[in-house]
């Protein structure tokens, strides 16, 4: 069987925090920011600790778009303000995502996007506007963007209303499945030494001598408290970043505000397998996606503003709001029914007190210093998080006065899944018996390790987690054994993907995964 992955186990990481020796760096927060802290930072040769006070990507990392992107609506802001930094964040980006694409093969791909038009005024903005979409990316550009006549644009999405299409715009992004790419990245800072601790809670920060010394940290599981000490702390705490301001500082003022993105999930029926769906323009001036993703149709996402709390629930308002836009440019009726699954999650956006829209917040990303060393990313979006995290370890290099650090080695670092990644490899799994649907998903969620999952389930944990669904039981033990999964929510949201596809068959299938967790529950946390 595969060896094991070093530092696989939460109670691997558990053990190697209690030590006297300070890292030379804390990040606190495990989302997209925080593993690629940290990752960035053990590259550099740094010691590393990380601490999340739920789950790798617990948060707004597994509630994205699942588009890696330049950003479109950035760009028509960048055009109609004459807005140089927006320019430069659409630019950034789209480098940016051909370095995902390559680096992680496996949990990402080129995905064609239909733009609809439905008044010929249209047709020159948007082709304009995408063809400066691929002039920005330049030498990293997926495809061309092209107009595509109605019948195409039906043909290329058949659920599009005829009535008036006059054609749209075909363009390409990639997609990706969020949750398991922050869990490679994490994954991948501890294959290199990297300590990640997942469930456990910062409640304090220590200083010495005017400057940051570490951090009291609350293990949630057994609710024992840890100290751990570092020479730099970074920040990474997504909509919760503020509240860890005010440990190191009570009088801090806020850096953030947040806004509620709510996706749903509708059946395969609602989008060919292969293309997206971009609408152009809602009633308030926003965008909304349309996508295959595992199998089933993601649709969002909405951004209005919100308060910021544990678990964000998506309203019957915005959920109302999404399937009366599809309405709009569907000859197929969607109704409430049709919902299989609904989540909110929170951006963290670097605030404007003037702006009263959340809309016209910056995503780009911040990097704030305390004057006590504190270094706090916020911002920004998932596209661009090796770059938030090259900014931030090196301001974290700065504040805490490292010596001898080597540069970022992050832009040709394979991440966990992707070193032997064959393009092929499905169909190897699928000789050795399994569906197509579990072939490929598998293929695509471990990469090269997929085998190491196929060995689990040809030992007795083949049996599906749901009918309809690829996701095996073999995962839930793998999960635990080389992922630092603990509790059922951590393997059905995001180790697999089911509670985000059919809260209803996640659910159902909540007491089979805690069984299987039970089973090595003492060696697992």
């Amino acid at each position: 069987m595969t060896p094991p992955v070093r530092g696989a186990r939460r109670s691997d990481h558990r053990q190697a925090i209690a030590t006297d020796e300070p890292f030379d760096l804390l990040v606190i927060g495990g989302g997209a920011s925080g593993a690629g802290t940290a990752l960035d930072a053990v590259s550099r040769g740094l010691r590393v600790a990380l601490v999340e006070r739920d789950d790798l990507s617990a948060g707004t990392s597994s509630r994205s778009t699942k588009l890696i992107h330049g950003g479109v609506r950035y760009l028509e802001k960048a055009v109609k303000q004459l807005d140089r930094s927006q320019f430069a964040l659409v630019r950034d980006a789209l480098h940016e995502r051909a370095l995902l694409i390559r680096n992680a093969p496996h949990l990402c791909h080129a995905l064609p996007l239909v733009t609809p038009l439905y008044d010929w005024v249209q047709v020159p903005y948007v082709m304009t506007g995408l063809k400066l979409y691929d002039v920005l990316a330049g030498r990293s550009n997926l495809h061309s963007s092209r107009f595509v006549n109605a019948r195409e644009a039906k043909r290329r999405f058949p659920q599009l209303k005829a009535q008036g299409l006059r054609g749209g715009v075909l363009y390409y992004d990639g997609q990706f499945d969020d949750a398991r790419m922050n869990v490679a990245i994490a994954l991948s800072a501890a294959e290199r030494g990297a300590v990640v601790l997942t469930h456990a809670e910062v409640t304090g920060l220590h200083h010495e001598g005017g400057r940051l010394a570490g951090a009291t940290v609350r293990d949630r599981l057994s609710g024992e408290r840890l100290e751990v000490r570092a020479r730099a702390l970074v920040n990474a705490a997504g909509p919760y970043a503020d509240a860890i301001r005010r440990f190191d500082d009570p009088a801090a003022e806020p850096m953030l505000t947040a806004s509620s993105g709510v996706h749903v999930v509708l059946d395969e029926r609602f989008a060919p397998p292969d293309t997206g769906l971009l609408i152009p323009k809602t009633e308030d001036g926003r965008v909304l996606f349309l996508l295959p993703w595992l199998g089933s149709t993601l649709v969002g996402t909405t951004d209005q503003p919100a308060p910021v709390v544990d678990d964000p629930q998506a309203t019957e308002g915005e959920i109302e709001y999404i399937l009366r836009h599809l309405e709009r440019y569907f000859d197929v009726p969607v109704v409430r029914a049709d919902v299989k699954a609904a989540w909110s999650g929170l951006r963290p956006l670097v605030s404007d007190p003037k702006a009263s829209d959340t809309a016209r917040l910056s995503r780009d990303h911040v990097v704030h210093v305390s004057e006590t060393g504190l270094v706090t990313i916020a911002g920004g979006k998932w596209t661009t998080y090796r770059r938030m995290a090259a900014d931030t370890v090196e301001a974290a290099v700065k504040a805490g006065r490292l010596d001898d650090v080597r540069p970022s080695a992050t832009v040709d670092l394979k991440l966990v899944g992707a070193e032997h990644f064959d393009a092929d490899g499905a169909a190897g799994l699928a000789a050795r018996g399994y569906d197509a649907d579990v072939a490929q998903y598998l293929h695509h969620a471990y990469g090269d390790r997929a085998a190491a999952v196929a060995e689990l389930a040809e030992a007795g944990l083949a049996a599906r987690l749901a009918p309809g669904y690829p996701f095996l039981e073999a995962e839930v033990v793998y999960a635990q054994r080389f992922e630092l999964a603990v509790t059922a929510q951590d393997v059905l949201h995001r180790r697999t993907r089911l509670a985000f596809l059919d809260a209803a068959a996640a659910a159902a299938a909540t007491p089979r995964v805690e069984a299987l967790l039970a089973e090595a529950a003492p060696s697992a946390a």
